[in-house]
């Protein structure tokens, strides 16, 4: 009689909740039951990466808690597993296939920079695991295991080069960037777009993640006095960069030359201090301070969670849309196998995103706006340029490879 009246409970919750049974929503062995689902996150809490992987560890979290109190994914609250990547690229490699492998998670929502993100790619292509990829990068990409939620080189560098000589009449540039596969391939699409507007690149330099000397390049930067400073720099090392080449004199407000960056956020501002970022540029396709209603409440309930004096970068807002992203697919597929998430996922839309809308590529990077901000004193960026359109992925642009 017990077990009558326990069939009948568990079919009562089933069908309130919408759910079926874990072995028939999951045939490939994942760690998926009747009422749970477990996902992986994983980023640096610790190393110099720190100060910008944080808000997408903390917006993950906010967008699994909020999917969790509307019901879950088809039916199950989501538990994640958490591993820190400690700014090192074989770690992240370890704890990828950890995450895959041993704790058999459903999706894995991490990285930050391309280095960590090619030592994870070919474990996640090996044992078929989803990643969800938060970062502005250099594209030149394209995995059916990877789906990225931030943009690549045409929505960002090339968009972000046309406007400042369009707008500024920028003719020479100087490009500065963090030593690895990102800002060095970042800067090669830079240089070629350049170029291949009949402008100069008079400088081009390169440093260790983590370096905090930057006074000799600050001198040549000075001698050779180009228009713009294109900075790739990343992590910790834009503290003492921005601090660096304020103590040299150098005014931003006054845009000469002007900084053109695509690697500060508000993340990295609110190490850096807003006193030595007012004036400086970026090029992303998320502020804090966007103004539309999606917006507003992100902002809001991300404060409510973390903290009033919170703020939210590019990053942290591409990272809350991995969680969601992923709800979608998996229920349009109506199952956590990762091939049949992997062929529901191009087409998903979020209208709910904080950008405004998304839409997943077949290419799965997603559609999005360019905009460009204006740091303040306070360290947040006024928009003062946005696309009118939506910008088509292009990962392998011709011509720049």
């Amino acid at each position: 009689m017990k077990t009558w009246k326990k069939c009948l409970l568990t079919l009562a919750a089933s069908l309130a909740f919408g759910t079926v049974h874990a072995a028939d929503v999951n045939t490939t062995g994942l760690a998926v039951t009747d009422t749970t689902v477990k996902v992986g996150i994983l980023h640096s809490v610790t190393g110099t990466m720190s100060i910008s992987e944080t808000g997408s560890v903390q917006a993950e979290k906010m967008a699994i808690e909020q999917i969790n109190a509307m019901g879950g994914v088809l039916g199950r609250k989501i538990e994640y597993i958490q591993e820190d990547g400690a700014s090192d690229w074989p770690t992240f490699a370890e704890k990828s296939k950890k995450l895959l492998v041993n704790d058999k998670v459903a999706a894995v929502f991490g990285c930050w920079t391309s280095a960590s993100r090619k030592a994870v790619l070919p474990i996640f292509e090996q044992y078929n695991g989803m990643l969800y990829y938060p970062t502005f990068y250099e594209g030149l990409e394209q995995s059916p295991n990877v789906i990225y939620t931030g943009q690549e080189a045409t929505q960002q560098i090339i968009a972000g080069i046309d406007w400042v000589t369009k707008t500024k009449g920028a003719k020479s540039f100087y490009l500065l960037g963090s030593d690895y596969i990102w800002p060095r391939t970042s800067n090669k699409i830079a240089r070629k777009h350049i170029e291949k507007l009949g402008l100069k690149v008079v400088g081009e330099e390169y440093y260790p993640l983590g370096h905090t000397q930057f006074n000799s390049v600050i001198n040549k930067i000075k001698l050779n006095k180009p228009d713009v400073i294109y900075a790739i720099v990343v992590g910790g090392s834009n503290v003492a960069f921005y601090k660096q080449l304020k103590a040299a004199g150098i005014d931003m407000t006054k845009e000469k030359p002007l900084v053109l960056t695509i690697s500060v956020t508000e993340d990295e501002i609110l190490g850096i201090g807003g006193e030595n970022m007012v004036g400086a540029y970026a090029a992303m396709k998320y502020f804090q301070s966007l103004p539309n209603e999606n917006n507003k409440k992100f902002v809001a309930d991300f404060k409510a969670m973390y903290g009033k004096d919170i703020v939210i970068g590019d990053v942290t807002q591409a990272a809350y849309l991995g969680p969601w992203l992923w709800k979608a697919a998996v229920e349009k597929a109506g199952s956590f196998d990762i091939d049949k998430v992997r062929a529901a996922s191009p087409g998903i839309e979020l209208t709910t995103a904080p950008e405004g809308y998304v839409k997943v590529h077949p290419n799965h990077h997603l559609w999005s706006k360019t905009r460009v901000g204006h740091a303040r004193a306070d360290g947040q960026y006024d928009v003062v340029f946005e696309t009118k359109e939506l910008i088509e992925p292009d990962p392998f642009p011709k011509g720049y490879q």
